[in-house]
């Protein structure tokens, strides 16, 4: 699993497989899944990343905008 975090677009993508994806589904606002051509999860896409993953984490936020910045290089 691969973390990629791009602050110029706020997104984060959660890469969870080597295969490419063949197909995609946003289950949610801003939110895709990928899938590769068995029909397995690849990857996940979220939008507004810091609004939907890091401001409802409230104090710890700052802890994981660092941690996001060192897996973005």
């Amino acid at each position: 699993m691969k973390l990629n975090y791009y602050p110029d677009t706020d997104s984060l993508y959660i890469d969870l497989s080597s295969e490419p994806s063949t197909r995609s589904h946003e289950v949610s606002e801003g939110i895709v899944l990928d899938y590769d051509a068995e029909g397995r999860l690849t990857g996940i896409d979220i939008d507004n990343a810091s609004h939907k993953i890091l401001t409802p984490l409230g104090d710890h936020s700052g802890e994981l905008r660092e941690l996001a910045s060192k897996i973005a290089g």
